[in-house]
């Protein structure tokens, strides 16, 4: 274990250098910060919901700095721009409800349309809630309740005029996108999709919806189709696999056949990446599955499904997290030849308010009506009947990706090769290697000279012709959030299959700030805290500004496939609601989350042998 010290000037050094390894780097690689999961008033839930005035060129504008009035009046401003945005507004009713708020002469020939209007006009919630049913009900039959008219001018174009307008190649990245929003019967299936392409290639094509299809392979076929015939690219990346009901991850098609290699193989190219981490609950890791990890227990939401209409049981959440998924990919790929669960990981928001202000001092929460102030901490998910109060909100979070440069190709070319990891909001630096020779030493050196040794970095597959029987060794580094929190302590993750086939993980404790020692099982004290409950403060008087370490597997069996992926915690800090407690001066629901340790999560390295 080594903490800070030699490596602190490489470890800066690499903010801003980084390469794939083991090619170095014609430019230097750096970390670039982003959310690829926001929605502007083109969507219908973000427009039914109170955000009426915020278009795709507002949002871009809003991700690199602008200041906007949220629907409560206030002003809403990032507190650091981002280097990229991504607006994925959902492809089902694209851009019907500004026409319907409008009162657009053809859309009002529709009597769904003018039903829509006259809901939104009367301020009647169970007139309200009835239309929402409805509308959920119209994704379940496959048939739209209301569609643009003929001639309408195309919302799709018009956001991927706006990604154009915004997109400054070196300053600042606005993909192309929209979310596929799959639900079958009420299970989340959501995809993002990311285009590489400018809006020319992009309008060669309408987007997928759940109208199309509820079949995530049926989207796969449309990416195939759009790159075909436009000669473009694009990934579809699902989110909220913690209320997919057991679906993401299942070892099953829809269809209930068992997977293939085939199948395997498709879904790890169209889906190299997953959300792991957003407003709607964290995706790692579930405590029933992880007992003897402390820190499975964050943003966990397993009360529903993603519409609230079946309670989640315990049997689904082998199913729903990233890393049983991770360790059932090794299993498939021991029984059809190949990996479909071969994923890296990122964060985003998920935003449909404000786009993409997440920080906990700062957060302006998922919809319009959840915009800081008394009233939002007192009010449910949903309906009150769940259970389920808006402080389970986390303010959730950041894609980072490694790449030369800020443009669409090099970062969408990071993301393909998961050189990517995920943050719930702070922006820590974090490296992650692995290699058969490294050894300390290499903790002084750059993140160019490493990239030119036999290494792997995050997202990759470790080549084992190359290694050794003792094992491989994992270089990790992180460097706290400049305008954050200190670190707790660096984890490496395994997860791996044993003898008898069944699905094993182990977490590691690898470097950690302050005196403290494992005890005899492998466990680290506590960090502490310094937050202050009456005032929601805290100070860097624990922690690391920087930790890291060269760590080897102990337990490494040549013979046996396994995953590994890096966890670098924070110290305590307030959370968002304990910020509203201090100054709104409200009294919380019972159970309400005060402090949490945010955290970082890498995409993993796999070892086959």
């Amino acid at each position: 274990m080594r903490t800070a010290s030699l490596g602190l000037a490489a470890l800066l050094a690499a903010a801003s250098s980084w390469s794939e390894s083991p090619l170095p780097a014609e430019k230097p690689y750096r970390v670039f910060w982003g959310d690829t999961h926001v929605h502007s008033s083109a969507s219908l839930d973000a427009n039914l919901f109170g955000m009426t005035g915020v278009d795709a060129a507002r949002a871009y504008r809003f991700a690199r700095g602008e200041a906007m009035t949220a629907a409560n009046g206030a002003t809403a401003r990032l507190q650091r721009p981002l280097d990229f945005l991504v607006v994925a507004d959902h492809a089902e009713y694209l851009g019907v409800m500004p026409l319907i708020r409008g009162n657009d002469k053809a859309m009002m020939a529709s009597a769904a349309a003018r039903e829509w209007r006259d809901t939104l006009s009367a301020g009647d919630v169970a007139r309200f809630g009835r239309m929402m049913v409805e509308i959920g009900h119209s994704y379940e039959t496959g048939k739209p309740l209301v569609s643009l008219p003929p001639g309408a001018s195309s919302p799709w174009e018009a956001n991927n005029r706006a990604a154009d307008a915004a997109n400054v190649p070196g300053e600042f990245t606005a993909f192309i996108g929209f979310e596929w929003t799959a639900m079958p019967g009420g299970d989340n299936l959501h995809r993002v999709v990311i285009l590489r392409d400018g809006a020319e290639r992009a309008n060669s094509a309408s987007p997928f919806s759940a109208f199309d299809s509820d079949d995530p392979e049926d989207l796969w076929r449309w990416l195939a189709d759009y790159a075909d015939t436009s000669g473009g690219d694009a990934i579809a990346i699902p989110h909220n696999s913690n209320l997919s009901g057991g679906r993401m991850f299942t070892p099953r098609r829809e269809s209930g056949e068992a997977l293939d290699a085939e199948y395997a193989q498709r879904r790890a190219y169209w889906e190299p990446l997953i959300e792991v981490t957003q407003i709607k609950g964290d995706s790692e890791a579930h405590p029933l599955l992880s007992p003897d990890d402390a820190f499975a227990d964050y943003g966990t939401w397993d009360q529903f499904n993603i519409n609230m209409s079946e309670p989640q049981q315990d049997d689904m959440q082998a199913y729903q997290y990233a890393r049983p998924a991770l360790q059932q990919g090794l299993s498939l790929e021991r029984q059809v030849g190949s990996n479909p669960f071969r994923f890296g990981m990122i964060g985003s928001s998920d935003t449909h308010g404000p786009p993409g202000a997440i920080e906990e001092d700062n957060f302006w929460g998922k919809k319009a009506g959840d915009e800081p102030g008394p009233r939002r901490s007192q009010v449910f998910w949903g309906v009150p009947e769940a259970g389920m109060p808006n402080t389970l909100q986390v303010a959730s979070g950041y894609a980072a990706v490694w790449a030369q440069e800020n443009t669409r190709d090099a970062l969408f070319d990071a993301m393909r090769r998961r050189e990517v990891y995920a943050t719930t909001g702070p922006r820590i630096t974090v490296q992650f290697f692995a290699g058969w020779q490294l050894e300390n030493e290499h903790l002084a050196m750059s993140d160019s000279a490493l990239r030119k040794l036999p290494i792997a970095p995050m997202g990759a597959r470790l080549d084992a012709a190359l290694g050794s029987e003792t094992g491989p060794r994992f270089l990790l580094r992180a460097l706290k959030d400049p305008e954050g929190a200190h670190l707790d302590r660096l984890q490496i993750v395994k997860g791996w299959i044993d003898a008898e086939g069944a699905m094993r993980e182990q977490v590691f404790n690898v470097a950690w700030s302050g005196r403290r020692s494992l005890d005899a099982t492998g466990r680290l004290p506590v960090v502490g805290t310094s937050v202050g409950l009456d005032d929601a403060s805290y100070s860097n008087s624990i922690g690391s500004a920087a930790l890291e370490a060269v760590w080897q597997d102990p337990d490494f069996d040549a013979a046996q496939s396994a995953v590994y992926y890096a966890r670098v915690l924070e110290i305590p800090t307030p959370h968002w609601s304990l910020y509203d407690k201090v100054r709104f001066g409200v009294k919380l629901p019972a159970g309400t989350t005060l402090t949490h340790q945010e955290r970082a999560y890498t995409s993993p390295i796999w070892y086959t042998p």
